[in-house]
């Protein structure tokens, strides 16, 4: 059928199970050449496309809810509900969103972009349904790396406990974007090999029932009996004890096996959790054969080889010049230990783990876990290096105030994706690390202009043994600039000016320095004289030039990839404010007090007025006529 004229997913209930097949190799194929071209996250998507049609079969769409934990194998379910017409605009600038997105349609009913929420709101959503005496289903989809995130367990307690008609399906394909690690892990490890428990312990009671006259008693009495054939075929059935009704494992891929299931799971009563057994990537050879998590998220890629299209950039990636720079330091400093929250490849952090196995440590979805373990090594006068994306040092937030700061501990935060990231949106932009780690007493907090200064800023990192110091770096890759082969230290809260001049001064640092730099040049062609401060420190800053550059009067201009509430430019104007300069002028440039949404992050600086232009015409605004003048 065409895709194309897909408007919501009623078609489904008149098809077969070969017209289902059928389509299911069309929704691949779709998948396998948009994406080539797009870019996404095509493995996830390409594991649930059975699932997905049966759901929507089974069930009914927007009355009964289905959340996509994660949401990034949601293009399935955005075709079946009329948006494959848009899949051109996948990622892409004010195109289709690259997780759920309530404003394209009525059948998101829930957003994410980060793992381990679906069973939260799941639980939420379900206490609406009965205190409003609604009838309806609640589904939430969550994968087996989300399932190790706290905030899940924390909700399958709950659900459990409460005994809400909640349907979870766990789609178990072994990986999250690495592959899985943990002892939850290994539990579901032995519930793939165990078989159908549920289906045994009905037999059982239906062969029961069948013995004349004391059938009815001996069933009624056959609970011991069920358990011990519940622990015989699998063994510790941890959902079951948890107050769900484990059904499964189930082949996510036959249709027979999973209408069989979602009906059983639909007349049951209280939560079930349906085990569903598929395969990340399935019907695309490359991205079936992957297994360090290549194939999760891509750009562009050729569909006949699976070759990635990459840029031309000799420059080396940002993680991999900050994880090389550990492992260097890690070779002298026994003290060194790698932590990542199921990011070792994103962190670049897999030479680390081959060269010092003992010392490095995935935890899986767990930064809450991940920091505070952290600052555990830290009490014990390790050197922890923790490599964590900034949107998702936001989930570790208190972890970081608590027992990171509070305890003053020696953690090394490597802060991944600082600033806008693009197409992944704005679950995904990393703006607001500055501000809410800023607030915390005892941080250090910095960002180099380019990536010889992040290996010397690494150096400073580890060399620092007076409490927490967090190092951020973009995504994508460094300038190509010399690297030093000896390694030097930074003095803590030290500027560097990159370009003199006396009329004004701009303060930036990281990605935002070219801009300044290039604004300065052009305003320099206007007999205006801008000096550029590469203000690596964000806290602490750098008073003794501050203080140099507010007593001549010279007009401030701050820039910083990160919101301006509470940010680094907040930082300077509270700084003159306290030190008695209340008549200096300063302005700021960064991100509105508005969410983000995905697109290349030149289009998204564009949007949001932060590029040359702009810059210009800030300086020239806040210049005293005289200068303009002259």
């Amino acid at each position: 059928m065409d895709l194309l004229t897909i408007k919501d997913p009623s078609f489904l209930k008149k098809m077969n199970k070969e017209e289902l097949e059928a389509l299911s190799l069309e929704i691949r194929n779709f998948l396998i050449e948009r994406l080539s071209m797009t870019g996404g996250h095509i493995g996830p998507n390409l594991g649930v496309v059975e699932l997905t049609l049966a759901l929507h079969k089974c069930f009914d769409s927007p009355q009964d809810k289905f959340l996509w934990d994660v949401g990034h194998q949601s293009y399935v379910h955005k075709i079946l509900t009329g948006r494959a017409d848009q899949f051109d605009t996948l990622r892409q600038y004010q195109g289709l969103c690259g997780f759920p997105k309530m404003s394209e349609s009525e059948h998101d009913v829930w957003e994410a972009g980060h793992s381990s929420t679906s069973l939260s709101a799941a639980m939420g959503m379900a206490i609406a349904r009965d205190i409003k005496g609604e009838s309806s289903y609640v589904i939430p989809v969550i994968g087996d790396g989300a399932l190790t995130g706290g905030m899940a367990l924390e909700a399958l307690n709950h659900i459990g406990h409460e005994q809400k008609d909640i349907i979870v399906v766990l789609n178990d394909n072994e990986m999250s974007i690495a592959p899985n690690v943990g002892a939850l892990h290994n539990v579901l490890g032995k519930l793939r090999t165990a078989g159908k428990y549920q289906w045994a312990k009905d037999e059982l009671e239906y062969l029961l029932k069948k013995i004349p006259a004391v059938g009815g008693k001996l069933a009624s009495t056959a609970e011991r009996v069920k358990d011990s054939l519940k622990y015989l075929l699998v063994s510790g059935v941890f959902f079951e004890e948890l107050g769900f009704t484990y059904l499964g494992p189930v082949d996510g891929h036959d249709y027979d096996d999973l209408f069989e299931n979602l009906q059983y799971a639909k007349k049951t009563k209280g939560p079930v959790l349906l085990h569903v057994l598929t395969k990340k990537g399935k019907g695309y050879s490359p991205a079936e054969a992957d297994k360090t998590g290549t194939w999760h998220g891509t750009g562009q890629y050729k569909i006949e080889t699976g070759d990635l299209i990459k840029a031309v950039n000799i420059a080396p990636a940002w993680s991999a010049v900050i994880s090389e720079t550990v492992r260097k330091l890690a070779r002298e400093d026994e003290r060194i230990v790698a932590i990542t929250p199921a990011m070792p490849v994103g962190s670049k952090l897999e030479k680390f783990a081959e060269e010092f196995p003992d010392r490095m440590f995935d935890v899986g979805i767990a930064e809450q876990h991940a920091t505070t373990m952290a600052a555990g090594l830290a009490t014990q006068k390790m050197k922890p290096f923790l490599a964590i994306y900034s949107t998702f040092l936001q989930r570790a937030y208190d972890q970081v105030l608590h027992d990171i700061c509070r305890q003053n501990l020696n953690v090394f935060l490597g802060v991944d994706r600082a600033g806008l990231v693009g197409a992944d949106g704005e679950t995904h932009q990393g703006v607001f690390d500055i501000a809410f780690l800023r607030s915390l007493p005892n941080i250090v907090l910095m960002m180099p202009k380019d990536e010889n200064e992040g290996q010397h800023m690494v150096k400073t990192a580890v060399q620092y043994n007076d409490g927490p110091i967090a190092l951020r770096f973009p995504r994508g890759n460094g300038y190509g600039v010399p690297m030093d082969d000896q390694l030097q230290t930074i003095p803590i809260g030290t500027w560097e000016i990159l370009k003199t001049g006396h009329d004004a001064a701009i303060l930036t640092f990281g990605t935002t320095i070219p801009m300044a730099l290039e604004a300065a040049n052009r305003l320099e062609k206007q007999g205006i004289s801008v000096r550029v401060v590469n203000a690596r420190f964000i806290k602490p800053m750098d008073e003794a030039m501050l203080h140099h550059i507010l007593e001549k009067n010279m007009p401030i201009l701050t820039i910083e990839e990160a919101v301006l509430q509470g940010g680094f430019g907040s930082a300077v104007m509270e700084f003159a404010h306290d030190q008695g300069y209340h008549h200096a002028t300063i302005d700021r440039m960064g991100i509105p007090d508005r969410f983000i949404e995905h697109g290349s992050v030149k289009e998204l600086l564009n949007e949001i007025d932060m590029t040359s232009d702009h810059v210009v015409s800030k300086i020239n605004a806040i210049l005293p006529q005289k200068i303009k003048r002259a």
